[in-house]
């Protein structure tokens, strides 16, 4: 039996006329909304950790490929909030003591400090199951074709598993006490980074029916930005402050874990960001629309402080 519910609804949200930001913002907030006397703490949990302030990067980039495809963006809203509580259940589970052991997230108790391990637990298998739910539910099938849905979720289910951002932290674990040269390292980010990226950037396109030379430029771009994303945070992780990070700073360090500062330095991280960023703005010349916003976006993922 399928249970149907208003929660899954977002017509009319979807329907006025609000920015991307906005977009994403109100309709995580309905899919969130649930509630049971017997185990509210699991929604408070979920909420808490996909409202604690991120920057929506993944969401946004769903939104703006299908926009740059040609498509109706509306009708990439699930999907688009779909890779964004993908992206926060990986972020409840790498805190865990089991995995990073972080006490600190964007500023705040990490959730399994604010709740309980167990709690944090069930709240990113939920925020995993509800993604899916969202994309495949019946208000989605009413403005996306239900081929395109069902490629784009297989595309999500795809790159968030062991072949992609799991893989990746797998890797990551098994080298946290061992040397990892530059080629270990690189696959770690592909997978437990930007192969979430490309899974936000290449639903938009989808949702669209970009042709597969938009498909390819997509990809592209968001291998780039992925890369070029994780060897910044790597860069911040040794030269900003906590405060400004809003989690614990030198944690790579203090872990003896080989990263691309690590192997590098910080000034060959810098220039390799600058290259992948200029790679990424070279794939946006496959598209026809209106490019700016990504371009922007990569440039200023490339300089950022937090």
């Amino acid at each position: 039996m399928i249970v149907s519910s208003d929660r899954l609804n977002i017509s009319d949200i979807v329907s006025a006329d609000l920015s991307f930001s906005e977009l994403i913002e109100n309709s995580l907030k309905r899919y969130l909304s649930g509630e049971d006397e017997h185990y509210d703490k699991l929604w408070q949990s979920m909420r808490y950790s996909v409202s604690a302030g991120g920057k929506r990067v993944r969401p946004l980039l769903t939104l703006e490929f299908c926009k740059l495809c040609g498509g109706d963006p509306a009708s990439a809203v699930p999907f688009a909030c779909g890779v964004e509580l993908i992206h926060t259940y990986s972020l409840i589970h790498d805190d865990l003591p089991c995995m990073d052991n972080d006490d600190m997230r964007r500023g705040q108790p990490s959730n399994h400090i604010a709740f309980s391990e167990d709690t944090a637990l069930l709240a990113g298998d939920a925020l995993q199951s509800l993604a899916f739910e969202i994309m495949l539910c019946e208000d989605t099938l009413s403005r996306c074709d239900a081929k395109a849905a069902a490629t784009a979720a297989f595309t999500l289910a795809n790159y968030c598993g062991a072949d992609g951002m799991v893989g990746g932290q797998v890797i990551d674990l098994e080298y946290e006490d061992k040397h990892a040269d530059e080629s270990v390292v690189s696959k770690i980010h592909l997978l437990k980074t930007s192969a979430l990226i490309k899974a936000a950037c290449l639903m938009g396109c989808i949702v669209a029916g970009a042709d597969s030379e938009k498909l390819a430029a997509a990809e592209k771009y968001a291998e780039c930005i992925g890369l070029a994303f994780q060897i910044v945070d790597d860069v911040l992780d040794v030269t900003s402050t906590t405060e400004e990070l809003g989690k614990p700073v030198n944690s790579d360090a203090d872990n003896d874990k080989s990263t691309m500062v690590s192997l590098l330095g910080v000034e060959e991280c810098l220039r390799r960001a600058d290259s992948l960023t200029a790679e990424a703005l070279t794939a946006l010349d496959a598209f026809d629309g209106d490019s700016s916003f990504l371009r922007d976006f990569a440039t200023k993922l490339s300089k950022r402080r937090n």
